[in-house]
């Protein structure tokens, strides 16, 4: 069973669709709760409504592959939270990549695992050198919403 340790928005793009530009100064807010609504995403966040039964309404990341990565380029939490890293949700205790083409559930909101968040090249930015090769395969996840609801931390 995934559980839930930090949740985060963003209320515009940082990178997405900055490709040829530098990146955007928009941080990540950590949340105690975030609302998700079915088929549009979380409220207040940068793709909520973006496009109809878009594959990326929510995204998840590891706890323990950001773990991993801290000790690869030895940065701290402080430092470096995982809201570098862009993703919404960030648990423990499952692997996310075989939550893809799955329906689950998390905190009483449904869910249906669409693919994994690709790892791109501003990884090597955000998060260090290196991380984006480092990442593939491990990237996170991306969701579609099924089931409105409230997600908290902890």
């Amino acid at each position: 069973m995934l559980q839930i340790h930090h949740l985060y928005i963003a209320r515009a793009h940082n990178y997405f669709g900055h490709h040829g530009q530098p990146p955007g100064e928009e941080p990540m807010i950590e949340m105690r709760e975030i609302e998700c609504e079915a088929g549009r995403g979380i409220c207040g966040d940068r793709f909520f409504d973006y496009k109809r039964n878009y594959k990326g309404q929510i995204t998840f990341f590891s706890r323990e592959v950001y773990e991993e990565l801290r000790t690869e380029f030895g940065f701290s939490e402080a430092e470096k939270p995982p809201g570098v890293l862009r993703r919404n949700v960030v648990v423990s205790g499952g692997n996310l990549n075989d939550l893809v083409g799955v329906d689950f559930e998390i905190g009483g909101v449904h869910f249906r695992g669409t693919q994994e968040c690709s790892p791109c090249h501003w990884m090597n930015e955000a998060v260090h050198r290196g991380a984006e090769q480092w990442l593939r395969g491990r990237g996170g996840l991306r969701a579609q919403i099924l089931t409105s609801g409230m997600l908290r931390a902890g």
